[in-house]
Order: structure tokens, then sequence, then C-alpha cells
């Protein structure tokens, strides 16, 4: 109902480009988000009609007066009656105030099992009406050390246009993204590019180019047995989920969803 509800409103779409080096699991179906799969969030968010504030950085949740005191980098500290944790799980081990002795020894146990791959993305922008001749839209590559994944991603999208300048973007390899996780990003971005340059010699000079250190990219070892959520403390509610608690990817993100919503809706 999810992928049917998305599709009749054009925010995810079928996959029909060219992907080369893609395994397809028989039975399967991909898609792909024209606006990108923030556009997935928001197309939620928006349903829910909530109050969304970005860009606050949490650092310390402590019990007070029956309600969840939340403490942020920037800007007094607020209260509130639930508190839902979906952020990668060590993020939610460093968090500072009661909730570090609120976890019990077994939970900890479970939470600190929890394994992330890292890797570096690279977006590379050009100005519109630049052409990439390659026949492929996407392609895995299987016999690089740096490089994993290439996508011209207007192409993989299908939202070519004139207007709008073609953007690539570069996925490296979980090995690469572990073993320079503390390097200088500059340098990083200087090693990705001359590995592009081999696989892609005929790729014109972009405008623009960003690189992003995903450090907490897909859940290798998720919670044990997958349930989907966790509650840390009952009265009042503070429970954790996320696809640390299923799996990386769409179905698993729903899924935990699903499972977080029947866990809170006894305290609305």
């Amino acid at each position: 109902s999810f992928y049917e509800e998305l599709l009749s409103h054009g925010i995810l779409k079928p996959l029909t480009a060219p992907v080369e080096g893609m395994v397809v699991r028989e039975g399967s179906c991909n898609y792909v988000a024209p606006q990108g799969i923030s556009s997935v969030v928001k197309y939620y968010l928006e349903q829910s009609g909530a109050d969304v504030s970005y860009e606050q950085h949490v650092t310390h949740i402590s019990l007070r007066d029956g309600r969840w005191e939340v403490f942020r980098k920037a800007g007094p500290p607020e209260q509130f009656d639930v508190v839902i944790l979906t952020m990668p799980v060590p993020q939610i081990l460093q968090l500072q105030g009661d909730i570090v002795n609120i976890i019990n020894e077994s939970q900890k146990q479970q939470l600190e099992s929890v394994s992330y791959s890292s890797r570096y993305a690279l977006g590379l922008f050009y100005e519109a009406g630049t052409g990439i001749a390659v026949p492929w839209a996407a392609q895995y590559i299987t016999d690089n050390p740096c490089i994993r994944f290439i996508s011209i991603d207007n192409k993989k999208r299908n939202v070519e246009s004139p207007e709008i300048g073609p953007s690539v973007v570069v996925h490296t390899t979980v090995t690469f993204g572990s073993e320079h996780l503390d390097s200088d990003p500059a340098e990083v971005q200087q090693i990705i590019l001359s590995h592009l340059q081999r696989i892609v010699p005929s790729l014109p000079k972009p405008s623009s180019i960003k690189c992003q250190k995903w450090r907490y990219s897909q859940v290798t070892r998720a919670v044990p047995n997958c349930p989907g959520q966790m509650i840390l403390h009952t009265q009042p509610l503070l429970i954790c989920g996320g696809d640390g608690f299923t799996r990386s990817n769409f179905d698993g993100c729903i899924e935990s969803a699903m499972s977080l919503a029947e866990a809170v809706k006894p305290h609305l």
C-alpha cells in the first residue's frame, strides 16, 4: 500500500533506466524517486501535519516531573511527553543525561552489537546542456578499490531536461570508506576523482563538486532478531527505532515505522 500511494502521487516511479551490474532478485521490483529520496520523507511529513524543526542537535535526554527534558547544542531545553529516537544506533548510545542509566545492560549490549558500513559520496554538478556520453544511467563497479557505484543521476531518475544541468553521483566501496574515515576530505575527494577519471575518461569538468562523508551508511548488523523498535522507558515513553532495528532499505524503514507507530499509539 505504501508503494501504491507513492506511485499514484508520482513520488516513486518504476526504474526504467539501464543500470549495469545490478543484481536483480527474482520477483523484486526497483523504483526511483524522480525528485530525490528526500521527496518521500517530505511527502510523509506533509501528510502528518507535524510542525518540524530542522538542524536541532540533541545532546542530553533527562527525566523531569514525569516528562522528558531534551537538551540541544543551541537553544534552551524543551519538554516532551513522548520521545522517539531514529538516529543511527551509535548516536543513541552517545546521548548524555538520565538516558545513560535508563538503558538497561541487556539493551545496551544489543544496541552495541549494531554495526554500520561507512562510505563517501561524491556529487559532480554540471551546467545545463553538458553532454555525458555513456551508454548507461548507473553502473556498479566490481574491480575498483575506491569506487563501487556511479550514477548519472538525472538519467537514472528519468528527468533529463535542457534547462537543468546533469549531475553525477559516486559512492565509494565500504573498504575505502572505512580506511579513509578520518582522512582529510579534500584529499579523499582527489583520490575519488582520480579513480573516476580512469573509469570514465570522457567525463567533462564539473562546475562544482560536493564530497560527503557517510559515517553510518548501511546497517551491516541490526539489533538481534530485528524487532523494529525498542522501548527504553514506558512512562513517559522513550522508544527507539529505524533501520538499525530492521535493515537498510525502504521496506526495512517502513517495517520499523509501523512497529514504532503501534507501540506509540497507546501513549497518545
